[in-house]
């Protein structure tokens, strides 16, 4: 996958749908969902729309009990202890599942954090790198076989607009050298970009396709780091905390993109991209303001991709997905 992949096709929604517009009409009985940051802005609104369209929806959650409470009323959901940022916990997580069930059709990588302190994790690894791009690397790599056993399953992985903030600073990927939290988060986004690229060039053989994507500007939990006073700076809400902001989407326009990922038919046979506003985004060039939108070329390069994964594998020992050289990738 490349930039000149990044074509819209044409997409009957936009920045307004929502998420119950994107899956009217879609009938999702008999399928299982993995939903991360299932309890709470994005997740939540993801998870009530799949568990309305039928789906039975998993939810790995660091705050078990707290996301009991939330889901309580949410018919076919259960949840699952976990924590992004432990691996080994991740891993345990993973194999609660796949002894649950014998399929996995959709993972949704919703949780994240944003613009957080310098936090250190593992064996020092940067926090936001961490937890945005290494729990999710190795929970989709666990439970790539269900992924595989299903015959057509989706990988949804949420990126943001902050890609545009920097490519992966492989000389110092854990900012040994002076914390930027923002940098950090940027990094961690166009993590996210990359890993769907190379997931999906492992995965297409076996049905597994992957998307990242720009859920758009919403006020959620994702700035609980973030002081009311910086908010105000950046124009996102007044001193009341009520968003003023331009162009902000309400939790459920943001959790549309991901479930049109999840679900459109305009996107079957197809994988690697990057989607904002429901529709495949464009590329863009390097010093396009942030807000306009597209992708950066960094964020879907494939041999940036293929080097990320690499440096994931080394970091984390996840359980390598391995191609058989004679699967056909048509």
């Amino acid at each position: 996958m490349t930039s000149t992949d990044q074509q819209p096709l044409g997409s009957p929604f936009s920045a307004a749908t929502t998420a119950e517009e994107v899956v009217a009409g879609h009938d999702l009985s008999g399928r299982t969902a993995v939903v991360t940051g299932g309890y709470s802005g994005l997740g939540l609104e993801t998870v009530r729309t799949l568990a309305a369209a039928g789906a039975r929806v998993v939810v790995p959650a660091r705050r078990p009990d707290a996301a009991r409470a939330v889901l309580r009323e949410v018919a076919a959901c259960e949840v699952v202890p976990m924590d992004l940022a432990d691996l080994d916990g991740v891993r345990s997580a993973a194999a609660r599942i796949r002894d649950r069930f014998d399929r996995l059709d959709l993972l949704l990588a919703v949780a994240g954090v944003m613009a957080t302190p310098e936090r250190r994790t593992g064996p020092g690894w940067e926090g936001q790198l961490a937890a945005n791009h290494f729990g999710h690397f190795v929970l989709a790599c666990e439970l790539y076989p269900l992924l595989a056993a299903a015959g057509g399953a989706r990988v949804v992985v949420n990126s943001s607009a902050g890609h545009a903030l920097t490519g992966i600073r492989w000389h110092d990927p854990h900012f040994r050298t002076g914390y930027d939290k923002w940098l950090a988060y940027g990094q961690s986004k166009t993590a996210n970009a990359l890993f769907a690229v190379h997931l999906d060039a492992l995965g297409r053989g076996d049905g597994v396709r992957a998307f990242a994507l720009h859920p758009g500007r919403i006020i959620t939990g994702l700035q609980r780091e973030m002081t009311r006073r910086e908010q105000i700076d950046r124009g996102w809400v007044d001193e009341h905390g009520t968003v003023v902001g331009a162009g902000f989407k309400t939790p459920s326009q943001g959790a549309a993109t991901g479930l049109w990922a999840a679900t459109s038919p305009l996107l079957d046979g197809r994988g690697g991209l990057y989607l904002e506003d429901c529709e495949v985004a464009r590329a863009v060039a390097p010093d396009t303001p942030m807000d306009d939108g597209g992708v950066r070329a960094h964020a879907v390069d494939p041999e940036a991709a293929a080097r990320l994964w690499d440096l994931s594998v080394a970091a984390t020992g996840a359980t390598p997905i391995v191609v058989d050289p004679g699967r056909d990738f048509r």
